[in-house]
């Protein structure tokens, strides 16, 4: 059942990652001419990343409630719930009319159902690493975090190679029917992700929990409250901390396919194969990542992202700036190994060992979705404004990704190694799980 569950907590982080995948890559590729139309391409891809945007200013406020009624209720049932929302929200995009067609409302119904699309999202993955977390053993806590986590560069691949494929088509083509095909393949990935998720048990630890609050005849508590009264130091502390992962990733994984295509001349083809391989290395690096950052411990894997993150991210755009396809290609390899997997493996098993059984869910979600309206949403666009404000030079962004590898280490550093929470129904081991020697 412990496999099953990491199957489950996997699968619908990719769905999820693929959504946003595709939405990042639309935004950088066709979204500019198709509903945002203007005379300044710079202009049309500013606009287009600010509802990219409005996904992730939509994640906290989905997370808040979604993630309680899962510390109410059970982790099942608001994991099928999420994946019906992201589902149906970018499978709905492919239909959409266009600026051409339908004016303003096109817009509207655009920055509606992703909106949707960032609600859900911003329960998902809290409710997939809540899950695998709540199966594995503690010893392999940033193991099996870590790969739900890294599914996120999966998906982003998935929908990189997806937009590659139809890319191919002639440009008109592509504008008119073809940039509508990855939108709907989302709902073979729904489908099978529904199905995964209708077969998972709820949580051991989660079901202790429930029967110690009904033989103690605890009262019915709203868990987010709760979470805010007992614990606002983690909660700081845990938003803080997510800051170099979703810059790294979001300056990898959406800023750089319209920063190779608008500054530095290469073919949206050239651009996309760049992302693709980057986030197969940065989906590579999870078990890998995950197995040592159980070694060294979670914060230390997280420390050294963060720290990884300032050393290259000055080497990085040099590399950019050199134009050669096999450089540029190594260096944002590099980074996603070395930063983007040092990071998310230790994510997952530090935020998780923050929070107690009771609102475990709703602390991770929380804190990640929070930096997710402060970091991810926004660093694409502000990463196109500061190359504008230095007239196509990158030096403002390699600046800010350092800023981001800061508050990330001294955060980390300031709250040191979490210890684990336990909820006083939850044993010293996990000898029902059967993930134990997984490698």
């Amino acid at each position: 059942m412990a496999r099953r569950a990491l199957l489950a907590g996997v699968v619908g982080t990719l769905i999820e990652w693929y959504d946003y995948g595709l939405y990042g890559a639309a935004s950088a590729l066709v979204l500019p001419t198709l509903f945002f139309p203007s005379d300044d391409p710079t202009a049309s891809s500013l606009a287009a990343f600010a509802t990219f945007a409005v996904g992730f200013f939509a994640r906290p406020i989905g997370g808040l409630i979604i993630a309680n009624f899962g510390d109410r209720f059970g982790r099942k049932p608001v994991l099928i719930f999420t994946i019906v929302l992201m589902g149906a929200a970018t499978t709905l995009m492919g239909l959409l009319p266009t600026h051409e067609q339908l004016g303003i409302w096109a817009v509207v119904l655009l920055v509606v159902l992703r909106f949707v699309q960032g609600a859900g999202a911003g329960a998902e993955l809290a409710g997939a690493m809540t899950l695998v977390t709540e199966y594995a053993p503690e010893s392999r806590r940033a193991f099996v975090t870590a790969i739900p986590n890294g599914a996120a560069a999966g998906g982003t691949l998935l929908a990189t190679l997806s937009f590659l494929a139809v890319s191919a088509l002639p440009e008109s083509a592509l504008l008119s029917w073809g940039w509508r095909i990855p939108f709907l393949l989302s709902a073979v990935l729904f489908a099978v992700a529904f199905y995964i998720r209708r077969h998972v048990e709820e949580t051991p630890e989660f079901e202790r929990a429930k029967a110690e609050a009904v033989r103690r005849n605890a009262e019915a508590r709203v868990p987010v409250i709760q979470l805010i009264k007992t614990q606002p130091k983690e909660i700081l502390l845990g938003f803080l901390s997510g800051t170099a992962l979703n810059v790294v990733f979001y300056t990898l994984m959406t800023f750089m396919a319209s920063y190779m295509t608008n500054d530095l001349g290469l073919s949206r083809a050239e651009s996309l194969v760049v992302i693709a391989i980057t986030a197969l290395v940065g989906f590579g690096s999870a078990p890998i990542m995950g197995n040592l950052a159980d070694r060294i411990g979670p914060t230390t894997s997280y420390r050294y992202g963060a720290i990884g993150l300032i050393i290259v991210a000055f080497p990085l755009f040099a590399a950019m700036q050199t134009g050669n396809l096999f450089i540029i290609i190594v260096a944002m390899a590099v980074t996603a190994f070395f930063v983007y997997g040092a990071t998310i493996a230790g994510q997952g098993a530090f935020l998780s060992g923050l929070f107690p059984t009771e609102f475990r869910f709703s602390g991770i979600a929380v804190t990640r979705e929070l930096n997710t309206v402060a970091i991810s949403g926004p660093t694409p666009f502000i990463a196109v404004a500061l190359v504008q404000l230095l007239d196509g030079a990158p030096w403002l962004v390699a600046t800010y990704m350092v800023v981001g590898g800061l508050v990330t280490a001294i955060s980390v550093t300031v709250l040191n190694r979490p210890r684990t929470a336990r909820t006083s129904a939850e044993p010293d081991s996990s000898p029902h799980n059967d993930l134990k020697g997984v490698q």
